[in-house]
């Protein structure tokens, strides 16, 4: 029996292919940390765990003839999922009238797992003792101005990177705003007849998202070199059979995934 269990399904191979092209389809156009992580995986659905290196303090240990290895803790993979049904009579109805079905549900399962995704990665989860971008411990904290008048923001940002120069950060930058922070900034800077998200965007070559999991008045800036972080990905995300109740079929769409911020003081939080 596979992982995902589809043999068990009965359903055929088009339909499957359905599925897979939503689901996959809508994860692309929704994902937003995606756009800027490096990806370390996929390394398989049995992978349960991966070690989390401190770059700034990673060190063997040699003593009493022990080795150890200090800056480094290995951390389980979680497992994010969501599901969905499809009822029997639609599927019976598209078989027998030659009907394209309605894989509406499928999407939204996948939009769902998404937007799971990204708040993991943005928020982490305080329950399980996972740290995410804005959570994590020893980021860069900046107070932020209003962004909705003069130049604050760019001032702010400025700011921002250049403790990212003082710190030795350098590489590709990403800013990520919540959405009512993105929409501040679509409007004419004075004197300069550009967009202030177009100026912004300038300093980091584009590379400035928005992404609605963040709420509102909330900003983050990073830099995502491979060096400084990553995301794990052990199973990426695939959609799994899991029975067939009261004649409808169950589905569970599901992906292990772990950032890894490697070093702290990639990451800088406008508060």
């Amino acid at each position: 029996m596979s992982y995902l269990s589809r043999e068990n399904s009965n359903l055929p191979d088009e339909l499957w292919d359905q599925i897979d092209s939503v689901v996959v389809g809508t994860a692309r156009t929704s994902l937003i940390a995606r756009r800027f992580l490096h990806i370390f995986g996929p390394l398989g659905a049995g992978t349960e765990s991966i070690q989390i290196d401190d770059s700034e303090t990673l060190n063997e240990l040699l003593e009493d003839g022990f080795i150890t290895t200090k800056g480094r803790k290995y951390v389980e993979i979680p497992t994010l999922y969501e599901d969905f049904t499809l009822f029997a009579k639609d599927l019976e109805n598209s078989r027998k009238l030659g009907y394209p079905l309605d894989l509406s549900k499928a999407a939204a399962a996948a939009e769902y797992c998404s937007k799971k995704e990204d708040r993991f990665i943005f928020f982490g989860n305080e329950n399980y003792g996972y740290e995410g971008l804005l959570t994590a411990s020893g980021i860069n904290k900046l107070k932020r101005s209003d962004w909705s008048s003069d130049e604050h923001a760019f001032h702010d940002i400025v700011t921002g990177l250049q403790i990212f120069s003082e710190k030795n950060i350098y590489g590709t930058y990403a800013l990520i705003l919540s959405p009512d922070l993105y929409m501040q900034l679509q409007r004419i800077q004075p004197g300069t007849g550009l967009l202030e998200i177009d100026r912004i965007s300038k300093l980091f070559n584009g590379n400035v998202y928005s992404s609605s999991v963040l709420g509102t008045g909330k900003a983050v800036m990073v830099c995502p070199e491979a060096r400084n972080m990553d995301l794990v990905i052990g199973q990426d995300l695939s959609t799994a059979y899991l029975e067939q109740k009261d004649l409808n079929h169950s589905f569970r769409i599901l992906e292990s995934v772990l950032l890894r911020i490697k070093r702290k003081q990639a990451v800088t939080v406008f508060e």
